[in-house]
């Protein structure tokens, strides 16, 4: 029997939301480059723009901080702590998503955006978090947001532990700042060869 057009088009629409509902929002092909990550997901571009406009912050340096808590996965974990190292007793900490948001932190910033809906899975609600949380840094620390380093550390250690210096006892986490700061910079020259090709094509969405 013969298929209508209506028929083959209703069918194709409907494997395609299944697979956008069952695969998610995957992490980019590529993702040591924020041009290709822009290109292949450009929605998260659109989403990225918004959250630098609306908090005046670079677009390079959350994203060099996402890279660095989750690799863009959107339901990334800490890791389990154990007991003998095989008996399950619970993650490190409450983090998760793209941003790794703490759960306390997480729930104040959606009261002070009045975002009750938002979800640490969704990539535009986990940027518009980071470009909250480091607009924050900002005013509280006095942290430039442009400076990945230093807005990576408020960010891991919290605005208070980072005034008391924290995380001068912590090599590993000053090592991995560093790393933030050289993502942030490779980012930014990168995002300079492609922002014009972008924003000429991201209208559409």
């Amino acid at each position: 029997m013969k298929r209508t057009l209506f028929e083959i088009s209703l069918v194709g629409t409907l494997v395609l939301l299944a697979w956008l509902l069952f695969s998610g929002d995957l992490p980019p092909r590529n993702a040591h480059n924020i041009c290709d990550i822009f290109e292949e997901k450009t929605h998260w571009y659109t989403a990225a723009k918004n959250a630098s406009k609306k908090w005046n912050v670079p677009i390079t340096v959350p994203m060099a901080m996402m890279f660095q808590e989750s690799s863009f996965r959107q339901d990334a974990k800490p890791p389990m702590r154990t007991i003998l190292w095989i008996i399950p007793i619970g993650r490190v900490s409450t983090a998760y998503g793209f941003s790794q948001a703490l759960d306390l932190t997480w729930k104040d910033y959606k009261k002070e955006t009045n975002s009750l809906l938002a979800s640490r899975s969704s990539f535009a609600d986990s940027i518009d978090f980071m470009g909250w949380f480091i607009n924050k840094t900002n005013t509280i620390n006095k942290i430039s947001k442009y400076n990945a380093q230093h807005q990576y550390l408020n960010y891991h250690e919290g605005w208070g532990a980072y005034r008391k210096k924290s995380y001068r006892k912590k090599a590993w986490l000053v090592r991995t700042a560093k790393k933030v700061k050289q993502r942030a910079s490779t980012y930014s020259a990168q995002f300079k060869r492609c922002k014009a090709e972008l924003d000429q094509g991201s209208w559409f969405f």
